[in-house]
């Protein structure tokens, strides 16, 4: 690695953040529909070459802060100890570290504009959609290539889980968030929806009395 290799880094990092950090403020004061990839290249001084070189769409600069954490958690599991855990508790431990890694308040504050941009942006919940499954397809690599799992539903079902649990935590964060969001609120949450997932298995389907 030449000297300058880390300062070029970091200002691929720079350039990369304004463009979240704009394209998260525009989308949120004009509408997604309303802000064309010209303008947000603009805003920021790139050219359209530049902003493809770090993502492929106005979608996926939008869920940046989300899909950061996620890409955050399958680093965590490439190097996770499994020490004879549950799976599903591995996998919760690398989601709470990778949340660690990325949640200061800046983070929390994007990531919260992004859950909100994609509730009301068609597009971009079909991204997330196309993003979730991408990411359980690379979850199972991992495991099934580190660990000794079975060949069947259950390492796929206890992925499922955690994503479901993450689901609940961030929808019930986003809905009580106030205008500083907390990123330890969330990995509270998250905590707290995992820790349910075996009683919810269990819960009895007995008609009202």
């Amino acid at each position: 690695m030449t000297a300058g290799s880390p300062l070029r880094e970091r200002k691929k990092q720079r350039t990369r953040q304004a463009l979240i950090d704009a394209a998260l403020t525009l989308f949120g004061s004009r509408g997604f529909g309303g802000v064309t990839l010209d303008e947000l290249c603009d805003e920021v001084e790139v050219s359209k070459r530049t902003f493809f070189r770090y993502f492929a769409s106005k979608e996926d600069v939008a869920m940046a802060p989300l899909e950061d954490m996620w890409r955050a958690f399958l680093e965590g599991l490439e190097t996770a100890d499994p020490d004879g855990r549950p799976l599903l508790e591995l996998m919760e431990a690398a989601l709470l570290a990778a949340l660690d890694q990325v949640a200061d308040d800046a983070w929390a504050g994007r990531a919260l504009l992004s859950y909100r941009l994609s509730r009301q942006t068609p597009s971009m919940d079909a991204h997330t959609l196309h993003f979730c499954d991408s990411t359980m397809r690379a979850v199972l690599e991992i495991l099934h290539r580190r660990l000794d799992l079975p060949d069947d539903a259950r390492p796929r079902l206890a992925g499922d889980m955690l994503v479901a649990a993450w689901r609940y935590a961030l929808d019930g964060w986003a809905a009580g968030a106030r205008d500083r969001p907390d990123g330890r609120e969330l990995a509270a949450r998250v905590r707290d929806a995992v820790a349910a997932l075996p009683g919810s298995l269990h819960l009895t389907a007995a008609p009202r009395g």
